[in-house]
């Protein structure tokens, strides 16, 4: 029992061994919540940071696939030969991609496909195809 300053005596609230009070403080209570959150977190934070590579990178390889299949288009429609057209998709395109190349009637169509690797030594779950068409240029040769 401790004594107010009137003279008063009064009961302790809080024992001295335990600075809280009762049987659990509130700091007691919540040891340890701030490492269970943050190992469900993290997995959930990777799992989302590996998602956004993975898009990323299949946004890269399609923009590639564009860029070839459009070179190609383009010496397609200037008259190159099939071997030019090939090799100017070719040195645009990503590894491991398809180049198909097609005239018909004043059109010129090149067609570039490759896969989309997440990560390497993975297989490919998907690919990227990319389609560009142009018009013959007048007087290019068949």
């Amino acid at each position: 029992m401790r004594s107010s300053p009137w003279g008063e005596a009064r009961r302790n609230p809080r024992p001295e061994g335990n600075p809280g009070g009762g049987e659990r403080s509130a700091p007691d209570a919540e040891r340890g919540i701030a490492t269970a959150e943050t190992a469900v977190a993290l997995p959930a934070l990777a799992l989302v940071l590996a998602l956004s590579i993975a898009a990323v990178n299949a946004v890269a390889t399609h923009l590639e696939c564009v860029d070839a299949a459009r070179a190609g288009a383009r010496a397609l429609a200037r008259g190159e030969s099939e071997a030019v057209v090939l090799r100017e998709a070719s040195r645009a395109a990503p590894e491991e991609a398809r180049v198909r190349a097609s005239r018909t009637g004043g059109e010129a169509r090149v067609e570039v496909s490759a896969p989309v690797r997440i990560m390497p030594g993975m297989p490919a779950p998907v690919r990227a195809v990319a389609t560009a068409a142009t018009p013959v240029e007048p007087g290019a040769a068949p």
